[in-house]
């Protein structure tokens, strides 16, 4: 295949480096020309990870899953330093003729230039804003939520914790014929989020009981344990929250074994079973980005700020009390 290649045999990209507990830093790196099969990329947007990346900021990602929890073109290893991160969207500037020019989303970390194997940029559709397409990797955990969750129409669905990942599910629960879709979060101004998307919103204390599906994404033992109270008799409860170096209480005394219920996990990093045998990361990947043709979705995103200025920035992004829900990132 032939390759079309830019002028530049000295090109320097800029990339976000996590360096120690709370410390962040902007480091330049030298690029060699693409390679055959590989494009090169420029950013364009990026978003940060809050969940994911707070640990990773804060050294809290746990020693035994360190190899688990490498991204992508991840550079360095954990806890220290390491370039993180999994939301890209460029423009080809080189690379197999059919993509230059092309806009992508890369799972790649936070930077302004890199290079990569033409498979894993994939074509951002006319329909997506580029912007928006930065919460392609949300979206595909969330889609692959849905998947283990297996709910149906006219099911009574709650999902607690209503940051972008649990926003996302409610959105694609919301599509279901009859389903009634509650998102829950302590945090009240989440209502408004919530009618955006189309679905119901309750503080915990108010939230619909004797659900079909509870689906839990807050992060946190309180809503775990307000997961476990809403399930109705022999129901699932998806936990999709990761907890890092944590220590997380679990409520299975009071009525969680006589009323049978089911606590299972999903996690992004393996297809659901229920696709394994068809679909691949790739596949899952481009019906995401997909489905993020919806202007509702732009609900999630917060004001953008520039790449150069994350460094300082980030414990604010990160901190549990910013209401941030997906901090986008610009890039010159």
């Amino acid at each position: 295949m032939k390759i079309v290649t830019i002028s530049r045999t000295d090109a320097v990209a800029q990339a976000l480096w996590y360096t120690g507990p709370g410390r962040a830093e902007i480091r330049s790196e030298a690029l060699a020309p693409p390679e055959a099969g590989e494009v090169r990329v420029r950013a364009l947007f990026g978003a940060l990870s809050r969940g994911t990346e707070s640990l990773v900021h804060g050294g809290r990602v746990p020693e035994s899953e360190y190899e688990r929890m490498r991204a992508p073109f991840m550079g360095g290893a954990f806890p220290f330093p390491v370039k993180y991160g999994y939301a890209t969207v460029g423009q080809v500037e080189a690379g197999p003729p059919d993509l230059i020019d092309r806009v992508v989303f890369v799972l790649h970390p936070h930077q302004s230039l890199f290079n990569v194997p033409a498979a894993a940029a994939v074509p951002v559709p006319d329909a997506v804003p580029p912007a928006r397409a930065v919460l392609a990797a949300n979206m595909e955990t969330a889609l692959n939520a849905v998947w283990d969750a297996a709910p149906g129409p006219a099911d009574r669905i709650a999902i607690v914790g209503g940051g972008v990942v649990g926003a996302l599910v409610a959105y694609l629960c919301g599509a279901l014929p009859g389903a009634d879709v509650t998102l829950i979060d302590v945090n009240r101004a989440r209502a408004g989020l919530a009618k955006s998307l189309g679905v119901g919103f309750a503080a915990p204390g108010a939230a619909p009981a004797d659900c079909d599906l509870v689906v839990h994404a807050s992060g946190t033992s309180a809503g775990l344990a307000t997961a476990l109270g809403l399930a109705g008799e022999e129901a699932t409860v998806l936990e999709l929250s990761w907890y890092g170096a944590g220590d997380v209480a679990v409520p299975l005394g009071g009525p969680f074994h006589s009323r049978r219920l089911r606590l299972t996990s999903s996690q992004v990093g393996r297809v659901a079973a229920s696709r394994r045998p068809r679909w691949t990361h790739g596949r899952r990947l481009g019906a995401a980005i997909s489905l993020l043709a919806d202007a509702r979705l732009e609900a999630l995103l917060a004001p953008p700020i520039a790449f150069v200025d994350l460094p300082p920035r980030l414990p604010d992004i990160l901190g549990p009390g910013s209401g941030i829900l997906c901090q986008v990132i610009t890039y010159p």
